[in-house]
């Protein structure tokens, strides 16, 4: 196949960057895809991207993804940013195409994707998020871009989610006590965890799980968390009746998304993702 990235690297730069998963997710894709082009990760230290960026292309990098610190500080430094990654304000890929580079950021769509393949439609709905960090924040200003009547962000400190629902009429913030929640559940269609609690490496969880009762019984339970791939919340919504998916969804999709940017063509998503899971599922199992 021909494409732009024929004989180019890509990478993802971060600060940890030695568990990323995106070398084994992207070189499924490039190998399926029959492109000579290799997936590779770089570290880039916290606060030095505005130094390092100008050598991007001397590396010869056709593009590159950006995780933790680095995805607020790339959006300055960007020749043109796309609508979503101004929304976010966050970048989490980057083109580089004629001495320029274009900023993206593909979570919120990835995350639409995800439920929608999953025949879960938000549009006209209420949706609770618990959290209000950067992966919840790119999912609930999508969600409210693409019509979700109401979003309800429940976090520890509201005062630190006020610039969050200043961003959409559709956006509220309550608390993460019981009273609220159970309130707020009540109507909801659709819950997100978007904190890090019964993530692999966090020794913390919900204290306990009873809040799932206020949920209607058909409304489906997602975590943004994909180790491992059935939190305890998963399970204990399960054992509720409620639908449930895990973030592994979000993570290819997003992934597929990059991709396209960086070939500046349409993918086959079923394809990518089939050719992905073989690959990466293995290593999730393993639990390293």
């Amino acid at each position: 196949m021909r494409s732009r990235l024929n004989g180019k690297r890509l990478a993802v730069i971060g600060d940890p960057i030695e568990h990323s998963l995106s070398p084994v997710i992207q070189q499924a894709m490039l190998d399926a895809l029959g492109l000579d082009c290799t997936y590779e990760r770089i570290r880039v230290q916290a606060g030095t991207a505005a130094d390092w960026l100008p050598g991007a292309a001397a590396l010869g990098l056709g593009g590159f993804n950006a995780t933790m610190p680095h995805k607020a500080d790339l959006v300055p430094l960007m020749d043109e940013l796309s609508a979503d990654a101004r929304m976010y304000r966050s970048v989490n890929t980057v083109v580089l195409r004629d001495g320029r580079f274009l900023g993206f950021n593909t979570d919120g769509e990835g995350f639409l994707r995800s439920i929608m393949e999953q025949g879960v439609d938000i549009r006209g709905k209420h949706v609770t998020v618990l959290g209000a960090g950067g992966a919840a924040r790119s999912v609930v200003l999508k969600m409210a871009a693409e019509g979700a009547a109401r979003i309800t962000v429940c976090c520890r400190s509201p005062e630190k989610a006020a610039g969050l629902a200043g961003a959409s009429p559709a956006v509220h913030v309550a608390d993460l006590s019981r009273q609220s929640t159970d309130s707020v559940l009540a109507d909801s269609a659709l819950l997100v965890n978007g904190t890090p609690l019964g993530m692999q490496g966090v020794a913390a969880d919900f204290e306990d799980f009873t809040f799932l009762e206020a949920l209607p019984a058909a409304a489906p339970v997602c975590d943004l968390i994909y180790r491992p791939l059935k939190t305890r919340l998963l399970e204990e919504a399960e054992k509720r009746g409620h639908p449930t998916l895990n973030g592994l969804g979000m993570l290819i999709h997003q992934a597929i998304l990059a991709l396209e940017h960086f070939a500046a063509m349409e993918l086959d998503a079923a394809a990518m993702k089939a050719a992905v899971m073989e690959r990466l599922l293995p290593v999730l199992n393993s639990g390293k």
